[in-house]
């Protein structure tokens, strides 16, 4: 299924490391290169920073998938930043599984500060499994809840 075939936009943010990965986004749109409009990118220092609770509220707040962009493995600027990240992300994956959203909704991918391409690529591909799996329940909730309020 491609992003054009879904009913919905999926909500997505991209968590991008400020070396590589936000390199990649930027030489991305240098190039002219498109991906899909509902992502928003996050600047962060690395990967490493990221805590669970952050992940966790974002999609209580309704967010329909995180993409976690870090440098490739073994070449973190910040030593092995991206491998703390790697171990969160698996955690949280569990953590999403157990409550019933499904761990697809947070991947985590590895490129380079020259990867335009693939960072386009993983963009594409996050909208695709997510808008596989829907909205985010907890976003349709809390819209049910705000309709009833009014």
């Amino acid at each position: 299924m491609t992003q054009r075939e879904l009913p919905w936009e999926p909500e997505i943010i991209a968590f991008c490391c400020n070396y590589c990965a936000h390199s990649a986004a930027a030489l991305a749109g240098l190039k002219r290169m498109q991906y899909p409009s509902g992502i928003r990118i996050v600047s962060t220092p690395c990967t490493g920073k990221l805590e669970m609770e952050h992940i966790l509220e974002a999609f209580e707040k309704g967010v329909d998938g995180i993409l976690i962009v870090g440098c490739l493995e073994g070449d973190c600027h910040f030593v092995d930043g991206n491998l703390r990240a790697r171990k969160r992300t698996d955690r949280i994956r569990s953590i999403l599984d157990e409550i019933g959203l499904g761990a697809e909704r947070l991947q985590m991918v590895n490129l380079t500060d020259t990867m335009a391409s693939a960072f386009v690529q993983y963009m594409q591909e996050a909208v695709t499994t997510v808008g596989t799996l829907g909205p985010n329940p907890l976003k349709v909730s809390e819209n049910k809840e705000s309709a009833g309020k009014s």
